[in-house]
Formats: C-alpha cells, sequence, structure tokens
C-alpha cells in the first residue's frame, strides 16, 4: 500500500539511543543525569533527572524548523511574563543557543531542553467534572489571550494540525487507511463539518496558538476534593498560526473521550474561555464544525502513524482514544451544537419559517384540547405517568369527555417519558406534536415541496431545507413534486385510533431524520433545529402562522426559558427565604414530583431518593393522599376537641411499645418532641442537668439545640452549650476513642460521668441519646452501652429519653424501634419524620406518672400536633408500614445493599467502613484507612457526581464524610442496586 506524500506529512523519530541522549546532555547543556523516554506520537521526549532538578530534552522531527523552536521558546516566556501558569521554559546550552544539534542513526536532529513542569496529566479515560473541563478552558483561553499580539512566528508550509487544513489532511490519508469503513465515516463527517465552516472562513480571527492546549498538554495538581486540576500548560510543539477559536475547538475535543463525556460536557469549558476571551458569533458557529474536524484528523493522522512506524506503542495506544473522541463528537448534528452553544452563550437564533399558505388539516375543529403531560399535570398522578401506555390512556380520556380531537405541546418535557433507574438522562423533551382523532380528518400540504414516502404510514415533505415529518397518514400522494394545499392522504387509523405525528426539522449537513425526543442536556439545540409545527393545524394567541415571523420563541425556545425559570426560582428563593436554611448542591435540580423513592425534576430527569428518610412509605403515597383529602373535606381543628383519629392514634402508638410507655403526646416535629421530652425530665424530677452524647444532633428548639452536640449543625455546639447540658464521648467504635473491642469502654466511662455528676451536687434530669447513632452515619451503638449508661442514669434518680426520631418506625429492618437492639426500656421516647411520612407531625411517649408531673408547669397544648388531618396521616403511616411490610423490607434490602457496599469496600479504598442496619447506612470516606484523615471534599464531590448519575444522596456526620444512606422504605432490590452500581462507577471513573 503505498504512501501518500505532502508537506505537513512528517515521518515519525525513532527511539534514538539512551547513551546518545545522556552524551548530547553532557555536551550540549553540561547536565549529567538519568533518562527516561515519555513517549510522543512524532517527536522524541525524555524525561532528564539530575541532582539540582528535573527536565524534559525535546528531540525535534527531522521536518521541524530552527526558528519554529525559537518561536516555541519566545512564546513561553510571553506567557510566563503574563499568564500565570506553569510553563517548559528553555534553557540555553553551552553556547546560549536554546536550540541545539545532534545527530542520531546519521540524521541531524535538533533538540531543546526544557523545565520538567510537575503535576499530573489527565489523559487517562477517568471523569471529567466539570470545574476541571472549566480550568481546561480558562488556560486554553489565558493562551490565546497571552499570544493575541505575539508575531514571532511565519510559517513557510501547511502544518498537520492547523484546522484550516484539516479537510486537506483527511482527504489525503483517509483512502490510505487500513480500516475504510472508519475512514469513509471519517471522511463523510469531515466533508459535512467543511460545508457548515465554509462561510465563516474569512471572518475568523487569525493569531498564533498553541494548537494543542488538550488533557495532554496539561499538568495538574489534586485539588482538596481529589479532583485533578489544570494548572500548567507543556508541549508547544504545534505552536503556530491558527483561527484563535481553533485552540478551543482542540481543548473541547480532548474531553469527549472521557467517562460517560458527551457534546454537552464541554459546556463548562466553552463559558471559562468566553470569560477569559469572548467569543464572536461567527467563531460560535465555526466551533463545532471544527471540532468533528479536529476529531476528524486525529484518527486519520494517528493511523497514519501507526502504518508508518508500527513500534510506536504512543501512538498505537491512541487510536481507540482518539476514535472516542470522533464518535463523540458526530454523536449529535454538528447544527444542534451549535445551537446549544448559542443558547448557553445568550445568543439564541431567530430564524423564519417559510409562509404556510394552506392549513395542514382544514377540517380540524377549534376545540382541541391540549394534553399536560409535563412534571406539573394533575392528571398524571400516582405514579400513572410510569405506565409505557399513560400518554394514549389519558389522550383517550380526554377525547372520551367530549373532545373530538387532543394534541400534545411542543418542547415540553415530559414527564411520561421519565426513566427510574437509569443513570442516563431519558430524552424527555418533545420536538414534535401528536394529535389524537376521534374521526377522519384530511391532510394538505401547507407549502410547495417534495414529498417522499417512509414505512407504511409516513410521509416527507421537503422544502428548502426544511422537513415537514408526518407519521400516522394513509398516504394518497405519490413521492415527487407538489403544490402548496395538495392533498396528501389522511389521518390513518388503527385499531380505531387515529394518531397524527407532526414534527418539523430544519435539515442538518449530516443528513437523517431527528429523533422524537431530545435529553434535557441538549434540548435548547434540539428546538432550533426542530421548530413548534402546531401553527400549521391550530390558530394560537401568538404571531400569525401565515406571516413570515420568527419561530414561536414561547414555545420552541421552551427550554432557554425553563432554565431561565429555574434560575430565577433559585434566585428569589435567597432573596426571600433565609439563606440559612440551606439548599442540596451548589446548582440544585428543581425538584416538583415525587414517587416512591424517585424524585424528577422539572426536565422529566427522574432520580433515586436514597436520601429521604422523612418520607418513610415513599413519596406520593396514594392511600395517603386519599386519606389526608378526605378528612380535610371533613374536619381539621385542634386536640382540645374530642374526635376519634387522636384517640385512635395514640392507641396504636402505645400498642406498638412497652406497656409502661402508655401515654401519648402529639407535637409538630422531632425538635418540639425532643424539647418537650426534655421540660417532662425537668418536671418530674425537679432537676435540669442533662447528659448528651458528643457529635449528635437532635433539633433545633432551645431545649433541644442545647443538647445537640454536632459541630456540622453548629460549629459552636459545644462552646455555647447551656451549663446544665453535660457531654459523654460518641460511642463511634470506628474513629473514636475506644476502637472495635475497645468500645465496650464507652458505658462505664459514661456511667462514671453520670456518677461523678451526682458527686458534684449536679445529678441529671435525664440521659438523652439516639439508640441508634444517627449522626455518625447510621452505626450501631457498643452492645450493652444503653443497658449501663440507663442504669447509671436511674441510680442518681434520672430519666432515660430515647431519641428515635430518626431510627424509629422499624427503618432498622432488625427492630421496629431502636432501643429494642439495645434491650432496654427508656423512660420518654420521641419519634417524628417518619411519623407522618412528611407531614408535620411527632411525638412524645411516657409513663403516665411522668407525664403527670407536667401539671407542675401548667398545661401543655400542640394547635396542630394530634390535630384530625395529623392523626389520620399517622394511622395511615402505621397502616402502610403494616399492610406493605416495610420493615421487612428494610431488612431484607438493607441486608443485600449493605452486602454490594461491603463488597465495594474491598475494591475502593476510599471506603473506610460501612455502618448501619436495615435501611439505615452509612458509607464513611477516609483518605487512608490507617490514619482515617476523614475524605471531607471528596465526599461532597461524590455526591455531585451522583446527582449526576441520578441518585440524590449528602454527606452526614461532624467530618462530612459519610454517605447518609436512609431511603424510603419501599427501596427495591433493583434500585439498591442502580444506587451500588452508581457508587461503583463513581469511585473507578472519578467525580
Amino acid at each position: 500500500m503505498g504512501i501518500p506524500s505532502a508537506d505537513w506529512l512528517v515521518r515519525p523519530i525513532g527511539p534514538v539511543d539512551e547513551a546518545e541522549v545522556s552524551a548530547v546532555l553532557a555536551e550540549r547543556f553540561g547536565v549529567t543525569g538519568t533518562v527516561h523516554d515519555l513517549g510522543s506520537q512524532q517527536d522524541r521526549n525524555y524525561r532528564v533527572r539530575t541532582e539540582t532538578g528535573d527536565y524534559v530534552l525535546k528531540i525535534a522531527n527531522p521536518a521541524a524548523d530552527p526558528a519554529a523552536l525559537r518561536a516555541q521558546c519566545a512564546a513561553v516566556e510571553r506567557l510566563a511574563d503574563a499568564s500565570g501558569l506553569r510553563l517548559p521554559r528553555a534553557h540555553a546550552g553551552v553556547d546560549g543557543e536554546v536550540v541545539q544539534w545532534l545527530s542520531a542513526g546519521g540524521v541531524e536532529l535538533v533538540c531543546q531542553l526544557l523545565d520538567y513542569v510537575p503535576g499530573e496529566p489527565i489523559m487517562d479515560s477517568r471523569y471529567l467534572a466539570p470545574p476541571v473541563v472549566a480550568r481546561l478552558g480558562e488556560l486554553a483561553g489565558r493562551v490565546v489571550a497571552g499570544l493575541a499580539d505575539f508575531a514571532g512566528v511565519e510559517q513557510e508550509r501547511p502544518q498537520l494540525w492547523d484546522l484550516r487544513n484539516a479537510l486537506t489532511v483527511v482527504e489525503t490519508l483517509a483512502p490510505h487507511l487500513p480500516d475504510q469503513e472508519r475512514a469513509a465515516r471519517v471522511l463523510r463527517a469531515s466533508r459535512a463539518a467543511h460545508t457548515l465552516l465554509e462561510p465563516f472562513v474569512d471572518r475568523l480571527p487569525v493569531q498564533v496558538i498553541h494548537g494543542d492546549v488538550t488533557d495532554n498538554n496539561v499538568v495538574c495538581e489534586p485539588a482538596s476534593d481529589g479532583r485533578r486540576m489544570p494548572v500548567g500548560v507543556i508541549d508547544f510543539g504545534d505552536l503556530g498560526l491558527g483561527w484563535t477559536v481553533a485552540e478551543l475547538a482542540v481543548t473541547c475535543a480532548s474531553v469527549l473521550h472521557h467517562h460517560g463525556a458527551g457534546p454537552a460536557s464541554v459546556l463548562p469549558a466553552v463559558h471559562a474561555f468566553h470569560a477569559v476571551r469572548p467569543l464572536a458569533n461567527e467563531e460560535v458557529d465555526a466551533l463545532w464544525p471544527l471540532v468533528v474536524l479536529r476529531t476528524s484528523v486525529m484518527v486519520v493522522s494517528g493511523q497514519y502513524d501507526t502504518l508508518l512506524d508500527p513500534g510506536n506503542s504512543y501512538a498505537s495506544v491512541a487510536l481507540d482514544r482518539e476514535w472516542a473522541m470522533f464518535e463523540a463528537a458526530v454523536s449529535v448534528p454538528a447544527e444542534v451544537v451549535t445551537a446549544q452553544l448559542r443558547h448557553a452563550l445568550g445568543r439564541p437564533s431567530a430564524r423564519l419559517l417559510p409562509v404556510a399558505e394552506h392549513a395542514l388539516l382544514p377540517g380540524l375543529p377549534d376545540d382541541v384540547a391540549s394534553l399536560d403531560l409535563s412534571v406539573s399535570s394533575e392528571e398524571l398522578h400516582t405514579g400513572r405517568w410510569l405506565a409505557p401506555d399513560a400518554e394514549t390512556v389519558l389522550a383517550r380520556a380526554t377525547l372520551t369527555a367530549g373532545h373530538t380531537a387532543v394534541r400534545t405541546r411542543h418542547g415540553e418535557f415530559r414527564l411520561t417519558r421519565t426513566t427510574v433507574d437509569d443513570s442516563v438522562p431519558a430524552a424527555t423533551c418533545a420536538l414534535g406534536v401528536e394529535l389524537h382523532l376521534t374521526g377522519p380528518a384530511e391532510i394538505r400540504a401547507p407549502w410547495a415541496g417534495t414529498v417522499t414516502r417512509h414505512g407504511d404510514t409516513g410521509v416527507t415533505l421537503h422544502t428548502g431545507g426544511l422537513d415537514l415529518l408526518l407519521d400516522g397518514v394513509a398516504a394518497e400522494v405519490q413521492p415527487g413534486p407538489v403544490v402548496s394545499g395538495r392533498r396528501l392522504g389522511t389521518v390513518a387509523a388503527h385499531e380505531g385510533v387515529r394518531v397524527l405525528g407532526i414534527q418539523l426539522f430544519r435539515s442538518c449537513a449530516t443528513g437523517g431524520r431527528p429523533p422524537r425526543f431530545a435529553p434535557p442536556e441538549l434540548a435548547a439545540g434540539w428546538l432550533e433545529v426542530c421548530p413548534d409545527p402546531t401553527r400549521l393545524f391550530l390558530a394560537l394567541d401568538a404571531p400569525d402562522a401565515s406571516s413570515s415571523a420568527p419561530d414561536d420563541a414561547p414555545l420552541s425556545a421552551r427550554d432557554a426559558q425553563q432554565a431561565i425559570t429555574e434560575a430565577e426560582l433559585l434566585e428569589r428563593r435567597e432573596h426571600s427565604f433565609a439563606t440559612v436554611q440551606e439548599h442540596y448542591f451548589e446548582t440544585p435540580p428543581q425538584i416538583e414530583r415525587g414517587w416512591r423513592h424517585h424524585l424528577v425534576d422539572t426536565r422529566g430527569r427522574g432520580y433515586l431518593d436514597m436520601l429521604n428518610n422523612v418520607t418513610i412509605l415513599g413519596h406520593g403515597h396514594p392511600g395517603l393522599g386519599e386519606a389526608v383529602h378526605r378528612q380535610w373535606r371533613r374536619l381539621n381543628t385542634n386536640s382540645r376537641f374530642h374526635y376519634a383519629s387522636v384517640v385512635e392514634l395514640s392507641e396504636r402508638i402505645t400498642g406498638l411499645l412497652p406497656a409502661e410507655l402508655d401515654t401519648v403526646f402529639l407535637v409538630n416535629s422531632g425538635s418540639e418532641a425532643v424539647d418537650l421530652a426534655l421540660r417532662l425530665a425537668w418536671a418530674a424530677t425537679g432537676r435540669q442537668d442533662v447528659v448528651a452524647v458528643e457529635e449528635a444532633y437532635h433539633g433545633w428548639t432551645y431545649a433541644s439545640d442545647a443538647v445537640s452536640t454536632s459541630i456540622a449543625d453548629n460549629p459552636n455546639a459545644l462552646a455555647s452549650r447551656p451549663p446544665w447540658v453535660h457531654t459523654v464521648a460518641a460511642p463511634n467504635s470506628y474513629r473514636g476513642r475506644h476502637r472495635g473491642p475497645q468500645a465496650r469502654r464507652y458505658a462505664p466511662e459514661a456511667a462514671a460521668r453520670i456518677r461523678e455528676l451526682a458527686d458534684q451536687g449536679r445529678p441529671l434530669a435525664a440521659f438523652v441519646c439516639e439508640p441508634y447513632y444517627g449522626n455518625a452515619g447510621g452505626m450501631a451503638l457498643p452492645d450493652g452501652y444503653l443497658r449501663q449508661v440507663y442504669e447509671a442514669t436511674r441510680d442518681v434518680g434520672g430519666l432515660c429519653v430515647a431519641d428515635e426520631v430518626q431510627v424509629g418506625y422499624g427503618r432498622l429492618g432488625s427492630h421496629f424501634w431502636g432501643f429494642e437492639q439495645q434491650g432496654v426500656v427508656p423512660d420518654i421516647v420521641t419519634v417524628a419524620k417518619a411519623m407522618g411520612n412528611g407531614h408535620p407531625l411527632g411525638a412524645v411517649i411516657t409513663r403516665r406518672d411522668i407525664a403527670d408531673a407536667y401539671r407542675t408547669q401548667g398545661y401543655f397544648f400542640s394547635s396542630a400536633g394530634g390535630s384530625p388531618v395529623s392523626s389520620v396521616v399517622g394511622l395511615t403511616v402505621l397502616d402502610a408500614l403494616r399492610d406493605e411490610d416495610l420493615q421487612t423490607n428494610a431488612r431484607e434490602i438493607g441486608a443485600h445493599l449493605k452486602g454490594r457496599l461491603l463488597e465495594l469496600a474491598e475494591r475502593h479504598a476510599l471506603i473506610g467502613a460501612v455502618h448501619g442496619s436495615g435501611l439505615y447506612l452509612g458509607v464513611e470516606f477516609v483518605r487512608d484507612r490507617e490514619s482515617l484523615e476523614p475524605a471531607t471534599e471528596e465526599t461532597a464531590a461524590i455526591c455531585d457526581r451522583l446527582r449526576e448519575l441520578g441518585v440524590i444522596v449528602q454527606p452526614t456526620s461532624d467530618r462530612q464524610c459519610v454517605l447518609k444512606i436512609k431511603p424510603p422504605l419501599c427501596l427495591t432490590r433493583r434500585s439498591a442496586d442502580v444506587f451500588a452500581d452508581a457508587l461503583d462507577d463513581v469511585l473507578t471513573h472519578g467525580w
């Protein structure tokens, strides 16, 4: 097979003997040290270690121009003075020149000695987080800004990596490559991209650029969260004249081979580049075609290099990576990505539709109903949206209600397209509409064009770069030209149903048909390419479809409007809602729907809820919703009135507890429950001193906050507690003062502290503790802990308070109450959260004598505690827990999930321990399993990445290094596996 020849094609250098390398180092640069080959695609790079520092000896390709190498050194010096980046500055040889010569294999080669720039690369395929991608774009922007007026380069011949030559490179090399199927595909993509680029080539700014600011040519330092953040740029071997925006295109292309990357992944880089060096409109339009061309050149040149030098492992290893970049670059039409980029930069296009001279469906009645299939739909309740035929069922119900036609909405993020238990966001944004009809309807061409047929019932009308795609047509027209108003056929009937799919599509250079739905991250781009067809058959209260007006902005730009709405809503929240009431995640999704153990945002993205220990039954529980609805319509008042539900709830709760705990107070929250429990203890004992466990959270009222010792919730918790609060060490058997078998020491130490306080004249009113250590991440107390501590408390006349707000109600699986696991009976039990499944409901359960003692303080009253609605909620939750056997589910699914997590701990060193029981679990991350240094920042970053994969989870513990895993008790085995698989993905591929 012949090898092509061109000025820009060069043969890679073969290996140079390391003895020769050492000799030239000593002779030309006066440097001695050890030499290691770093590999390169066309040049040769050797790392040189000396006693005074490290260098890189770069031996340039024989085609290299010494003047170009000197220009590279000058460019580095320019940037070193202005950019603040780590850069490979050149060292002069013994003769004062930065370019030196050596002879290898009878060939004269030029070389340079450069600073070795310390840091790690990010060329491996691990996931790149948005902040890392943004830093890449920022670096590219800083480089082009620093070189904007640099004039030290003269190019006498075309350069391989200059994207102005990209199509020539591809067309020259593609016919000679071994894999002709791939070569043909690359060639088609390159020509299509070049077609899109041609209108701008004379308007794109040209300057000296680095030409290769990629994941392979940046050096990074680990940030506190473990992410590798770029801090420097190396390898100026491709320095030369080129389009300024090509620098960004090269950077974006390098992102695409990383784990989980796609076209939308480059947006942070584009934003960051634009912030440093603003992009003109034509540069935005040229960017993605240049990305396609860059990846195409990489594919053909990589195969060419391995053809010339089969032993070059550096080039051959890169082939799969280069193909992955190309595949990602062409996975979406360039026109779509360009529209998405314009939207992201606030520059949406205003493009006209052709004039509709005739109605598409002239006999259509005016009373066409609109289906609401969005996340906020009132019709799609109680999980009906998960049914595969949900859209058809709702449409038929609407038709049955008296309408003759029903339409869906263009640009709507459909709840019916949401998927659950899936790490890949579903395509939820409708790029067309469907029209459901009860009777026949004729279809006419709204404008002149050419008709083609697809499938049995598909018709496409082509008109000047715009396609009207119709599905569900009993076609009468033959393929070929048609005039405006020509009858195309009728809406076809299938099993008694008439449904017409209507979609507009601005033809793309790569051809093909558009999808019916777009993923949220590219919805704005797809909506630009697929404008709203509704006005072709229906008059709306916006610009007339018969006029040459811009596309229907409120509909075709629905994605843009949605983004604005989410951002504005967050801004309004921060303006009117106390900021101390924090929200999860820096850029939180707007969650407006929940079902069982899943949440859905306004774009139809489904999330697995592994966090929400409040909704113990799950979100949207139909029985609970119906019970509340019925009671609200009947009565809601306060518990001073006499009605059955408050009695029934009190009896049901006491029936779940030991016989001596026979009296109930109903309140609104866990904070109030703990506060009341302490007040009961004060009244019953006549004392105030309380002992609490360190690193615990009990609430926000005065008393419950006073005994909350978690510094994660209140950094001043230990220093600011009142004098009547005393603490004992957190009985943390994993990282506390006593670990493993030695954790048995916590109980006698706590008991001794309680007796010591009594001896000092401060006998306790109460000891308060979660019976399963929650704030630490779901950790069991040491065996016998509460038995010994309760005994000491009662010996000094105090009462024992079990805070079951998080752990009670069957979450442990093995026990309904946490204190049962310790084999004790408390004097007072507090419960909330799960008790109301999200409704504000809590309770304090105690003995009658303790409850009666509160009379000395006056009377107790809670306006909403124990109201008819609240009581019905509490009863319905208990019914569901029993009828759906959720405690058993917690035990079985929790055991399966914990087993999966323990297996992950065997493979991932970051997992220090897996705590908990049932569906009350915690995964603790540590940087070192010996020192147990908490991986706090890594945990936060992991939570962010898990959210991207569709899992909602948050950190807990004072060190914020534990994943809090407390999902609704309806969690399924499938969803447990989805979570474990997602966590495995993050720990394997990065965060």
